[in-house]
């Protein structure tokens, strides 16, 4: 997972969603085994780009992976729950790759290893139908999409990154001090041309902004917001709050476990939002 996705218009809500690049193995960690070899404590997916990634911005993701719970509680995290800012709701059992998606009375499960699933509208199966078969063609860029938007710290040394140093900077408001780290990605996804710059906010070790960029040439982002009001879900520490300082924007009903209640992942109707 390290895409946004630009390329399906039910997605877009006010151009917050933008496109970045994936590689195509969403189970186990979100994307790709990292290497055996690793002393990290975060050690790097194969095919980061090491080489092009400097030692700083290495330190910083490592940092930051140890505030957010370790690399081992992000291993031990099984199952994922979010609200989107489409108001979808999602589950995501990282062990297996199944992926349960619902918005009012449709519903979608879909498991991302083998790209086959099932459709319902107010639980009847329409899955042959052409609502149904384009919902299903949908799943894969909108897990992309919105587990993104939810985790992406969790994949700073991912397959296909580069991330490098890009100095001292602040935050929106002006004086908050920020670490920046430039994310850039080589030969991954559909849109690969994408960049992020990712604020990491030294007092706390912590992404607390990003800035997402269409083309890595170009001089100003498409748009920056926050990465803030951290919690405790379970193993792991994440951020809800993606405000651009005016428009209130949140990922609410954010839930971790290491279990999967019997039966919600196949779920014809909508579930209970954990």
């Amino acid at each position: 997972m390290r895409q946004f996705t630009g390329l399906w218009p039910a997605l877009l809500l006010s151009g917050l969603v933008a496109c970045t690049s994936t590689t195509d193995k969403p189970a186990a960690g979100i994307g790709t085994t990292p290497r055996a070899d690793s002393i990290s404590s975060y050690p790097p997916a194969e095919g980061f780009d090491k080489a092009g990634s400097d030692a700083r911005a290495q330190e910083l993701a490592d940092q930051v992976m140890r505030q957010m719970g370790g690399y081992q509680a992000w291993q031990q995290a099984r199952l994922l729950g979010w609200d989107f800012l489409d108001n979808s709701y999602q589950l995501w059992d990282k062990q297996t790759g199944d992926f349960h998606w619902q918005k009012d009375s449709l519903v979608a499960n879909y498991n991302l290893t083998t790209k086959q699933g099932h459709a319902y509208r107010g639980g009847k199966d329409i899955s042959e139908t052409e609502e149904g078969k384009k919902l299903l063609t949908r799943m894969y860029p909108i897990w992309v999409n919105n587990s993104w938007w939810l985790l992406m710290p969790f994949k700073l040394k991912d397959s296909g990154v580069t991330l490098t140093y890009k100095g001292a900077g602040t935050l929106m408001d002006g004086s908050t001090p920020a670490e920046v780290l430039n994310m850039t990605f080589k030969n991954v996804g559909v849109t690969p041309d994408n960049k992020y710059e990712v604020l990491v906010n030294p007092k706390t070790n912590l992404v607390e902004e990003w800035a997402y960029f269409p083309k890595a040439t170009d001089e100003k982002p498409a748009f920056r917001r926050r990465w803030a009001e951290y919690k405790q879900y379970g193993p792991l520490k994440l951020a809800t709050d993606r405000t651009d300082g005016k428009d209130g924007r949140r990922l609410d009903h954010v839930s971790v476990s290491t279990t999967v209640p019997a039966g919600i992942m196949d779920s014809k109707v909508p579930v209970q939002k954990l």
